[in-house]
């Protein structure tokens, strides 16, 4: 994800010396690099609802000597920051929400007036593979059923644009990619998230664990076979800017 991310923070105004906001940072890999992005007159917060990975991204960003960067536990969906960032992220959180116009409202309310909103999200819809496999297709039903029973939409993505423009973003553009190899880890990437997902499927009652683990052996051995193409789910990818306020 890091190629198409960065280009999609270009694309939308990301610039040195921005104070930043990633919500749903996990463990900090991409607040890291808005960290070099922004340099030193910059400052990058990331919020998580993982104290776990707060714990591990603060200690990596000791560890990278990352004095720009903090990390804090919230919840975006309960609260926001101080309306103190020219920018903020979000990627693959509102996917999860029961109320994601709620979430884009509070993260609205941390910018600045004029400030920018960048979202990525999915649209499992989008997922191919090559040639057609059973255990694939398996994989895209059973992650898109869980993802609904649990209040999500696993097909988020082309609402992106109209869900903004509600929470009161102007000037709302948006692109998509969808990240596709035929060979290296990015093929590893369903079987992972099926075995990630694996008791959260099984506990909505949508697979049995023997179904699964027969699933996610088929997936490894499909994407390690010579010339198969696997993809991820599409992403879309959109951006607004909050209004500014009336001139007087």
């Amino acid at each position: 994800m890091q190629p198409t991310t960065h280009a999609l923070l270009e694309r939308a105004g990301f610039r040195p010396g921005m104070s930043c906001l990633e919500v749903g940072s996990g463990s900090g890999d991409l607040a890291f690099d808005m960290a070099h992005m922004v340099g030193p007159f910059g400052k990058v917060l990331g919020t998580e609802i993982d104290e776990t990975k707060i714990l591990l991204a603060r200690a990596d960003a000791a560890a990278l000597n990352l004095t720009n960067v903090e990390f804090q536990l919230s919840d975006i969906t309960r609260e926001h920051p101080d309306p103190d960032f020219d920018f903020v992220h979000a990627r693959f959180v509102l996917t999860h929400l029961s109320d994601p116009l709620h979430a884009l409202v509070n993260m609205r309310k941390a910018l600045h007036p004029g400030g920018v909103l960048v979202v990525e999200d999915i649209d499992f819809r989008g997922c191919f593979c090559y040639p057609d496999n059973a255990a694939f297709a398996a994989y895209v039903d059973l992650y898109t059923h869980t993802v609904a029973n649990r209040g999500g939409d696993a097909n988020i993505g082309p609402r992106l644009p109209s869900l903004l423009t509600a929470a009161g973003f102007e000037n709302v553009q948006m692109h998509a990619v969808t990240p596709a190899s035929v060979d290296g880890e990015a093929k590893l990437l369903a079987p992972i998230t099926l075995e990630n997902i694996a008791d959260a499927v099984a506990a909505e009652g949508l697979a049995t664990v023997a179904e699964l683990r027969r699933l996610v052996a088929e997936l490894y051995e499909f994407a390690t076979h010579p010339g198969t193409v696997v993809s991820a789910p599409r992403i879309v990818e959109a951006w607004g800017r909050s209004r500014s306020r009336p001139k007087a």
